[in-house]
């Protein structure tokens, strides 16, 4: 009988450990019994490099018991205290732990992942897809026309969506009406709507504090400009009676509230649909696009308000931009939460594709997201439909690398860089004033490229250059599209105080409506090789105003004024001797004991008119 192997304790370990048909960790504890022994929840390294788990923060895994295996006959002559082989596997707790050694360790963050890399390390260059818009980018009209102000302004408010505004302003006049308010009203033409555009754009020119000092002719006010296109009664009865939308189908809209059928943007449909569908059809974005949320300020008492900075409280919209222009190419209204979102996915996520119209737009576009959109999922999806894109992201979000190795540090110096590829996206984490992080599918990490900065050096103030990764550039560069086509629809804003929702969206329409048309003059200008003199937003503002006052004056009969239209003063009574009512302007001033027997014929406003009191010419002075 043959003798069995004899070894040594070293001899027993290093052969294990060298074994690769063993899944037996040997590691030094404080018992040779747990050297050999593997808890459930040992952690140890996998073989399959495809698989990740993100979402678990540590696994752990049972080594499996011994295979059975040929082993020599016991011998006689073997002595107690030799070793044996093969050698006893001694039982050990299912719940204790044995720590892997530094070399070995490998956790649930790192599986799967590469660690960070430096700035200096070589990058592997994207290969973004070609560029195919369906349209030629740029406006999509005859350059060779001579497009006036008017009628670029025209595209976005078409005969359609007035005469929609105006029949629908009569009907709600006409309710009220009927519903007991009382107010002077007259059917309201298609001539009056564009001489009320036009005051309407005025206010945004020139700003008072109160809307009736635009028709007042005491100093320092005294503009013509109002008085001349329409009386202020009439100017605030079409304001009053502005509806959108039909107010029998409100009615029945109203209806179903609280059913799924009930449309909680009904009253702003007709101009909403409609300048959607005008912004996509007369332009088309250049390559680079960037989608930003936008906030419309308001009071209204309504759930569709959000907070969101820098406007306190308003109505959200999301808007796609073109980034060389700033031109608003598609928006939505936030109305509050959606049901039926994809299986794991946010809001964002589905905002985003709904404002890509892939079959619109083509391919090959960059889009620019900032950290309330970007996430990896939405990146890959639009991989997939040839789309490009960059913004800054959350490090919490799924797909986001978890490794820490070589992670960029907390006292990192401006200008270091880190960062990883994963499938197809690069990460990059930058120090600036604080941490920035990107997520690109179209970039390269660093191109030499490098910011000026102001530091503080031996307490002088000098400006210094430091290195600044691709995205973060490209971001700044791009995804300033949505924030000057915000501040573009704030210049010169005609938005009105009004507890009315649906005319803030109406004010806000109107803006982008002329933002838009100004965006498209210009590019027309450049067309045909800027042998016009542009126009700077004001004096685009400036000529519109001009031009819907004249519209409404060119089409109005000239009618000879009435008696009742002029201010004149009148005695109540036989002579003054049976009526007498309180002065208004006395009444107004915080006077409330005099009374007047005279009141003025047009106004229907008692007012004194003595040799030491004039109210009547005061009130006339203050509201004309």
């Amino acid at each position: 009988m043959d003798k069995r192997r004899k070894l040594t304790t070293e001899q027993t370990l290093e052969l294990i450990f060298t074994d690769e048909s063993t899944n037996i960790i040997v590691i030094d504890s404080s018992s040779e019994e747990s050297d050999l022994c593997l808890s459930e929840e040992t952690e140890i390294e996998s073989d399959d490099d495809e698989h990740s788990d993100e979402d678990e923060d540590e696994s752990f895994l049972m080594a499996p018991p011994p295979q059975p295996g040929p082993s020599k006959p016991p011998s006689d002559d073997a002595d107690d205290d030799e070793e044996v082989w093969p050698p006893k596997r001694p039982r050990c707790s299912k719940t204790q732990r044995i720590p892997l050694t530094p070399g070995l360790r490998k956790t649930a963050s790192n599986r799967g992942e590469d660690r960070w890399r430096n700035r200096d390390e070589e990058d592997t260059p994207p290969h973004p897809p070609p560029f195919h818009p369906t349209r030629t980018p740029g406006p999509v009209l005859d350059p060779s026309r001579d497009w006036t102000v008017l009628q670029l302004f025209e595209l976005f408010f078409s005969n359609n969506v007035v005469n929609t505004i105006v029949k629908n302003t009569n009907l709600n006049a006409a309710r009220r009406l009927h519903a007991g308010s009382k107010y002077k009203w007259k059917t309201m033409t298609v001539q009056d709507f564009y001489s009320f555009l036009s005051i309407i754009i005025y206010t945004g020119l020139v700003a008072c504090y109160e809307r009736s000092d635009y028709w007042r002719r005491a100093f320092p006010y005294s503009f013509p400009f109002p008085g001349n296109t329409m009386t202020r009664a009439r100017f605030e009865a079409i304001l009053w009676s502005l509806h959108l939308s039909d107010p029998n189908e409100d009615e029945q809209n109203e209806s179903r509230r609280n059913t799924s059928a009930f449309d909680r943007l009904f009253k702003i449909k007709p101009l909403y649909v409609d300048m959607v569908t005008a912004c996509q059809a007369f332009f088309h974005p250049f390559q680079n696009v960037s989608i930003e949320e936008r906030t419309v300020s308001s009071k209204a008492r309504i759930s569709l308000k959000q907070s969101h900075k820098p406007t306190k409280l308003g109505y959200k919209l999301y808007v796609l931009v073109d980034s060389a222009s700033g031109y608003t190419w598609n928006f939505s209204v936030y109305s509050g939460r959606k049901t039926g979102l994809p299986s794991g996915h946010r809001l964002s996520y589905s905002s985003v594709m709904d404002l890509m119209s892939f079959s619109q737009l083509g391919r090959g576009y960059t889009l620019y997201l900032d950290n309330f959109f970007t996430s990896p999922a939405l990146f890959t999806e639009l991989s997939k439909e040839h789309i490009g894109c960059c913004g800054k992201i959350m490090k919490h979000l799924k797909g986001f690398p978890k490794t820490t190795e070589n992670d960029l540090p907390k006292n990192a110096q401006r200008g270091d860089v880190r960062w990883m590829r994963k499938n197809n996206l690069l990460f990059v984490k930058w120090m600036d004033q604080r941490e920035v992080v990107t997520c690109s599918s179209v970039h390269t990490v660093y191109s030499g490229h490098s910011v000026p900065r102001r530091t503080k050096v031996q307490g002088q103030w000098t400006t210094t250059h430091i290195p600044a990764p691709d995205p973060v550039l490209d971001y700044n560069k791009h995804m300033g599209g949505a924030d000057p086509s915000d501040a573009l629809v704030g210049y010169y804003s005609v938005l009105h105080k009004t507890m009315k929702w649906y005319k803030t969206f109406f004010y806000h329409f109107l803006n982008i409506a002329i933002v838009n048309s100004h965006i498209i003059y210009k590019q027309l200008v450049e067309m045909n090789g800027g042998e016009v003199k542009q126009l700077t937003q004001k004096q685009f503002r400036e000529e519109l105003c001009k031009s819907l006052q004249g519209f409404g004056n060119e089409q109005q009969t000239a009618e000879s004024p009435s008696p009742s239209s002029t201010c004149m003063p009148l005695y109540y009574g036989d002579n003054g001797t049976k009526a007498r009512r309180y002065c208004k302007n006395c009444a107004d001033a915080g006077i409330m004991r005099v009374k007047t027997p005279i009141y003025c014929r047009k106004c229907q406003v008692s007012l004194c008119l003595t040799t030491k009191r004039n109210c009547f010419q005061q009130w006339h002075d203050f509201h004309f």
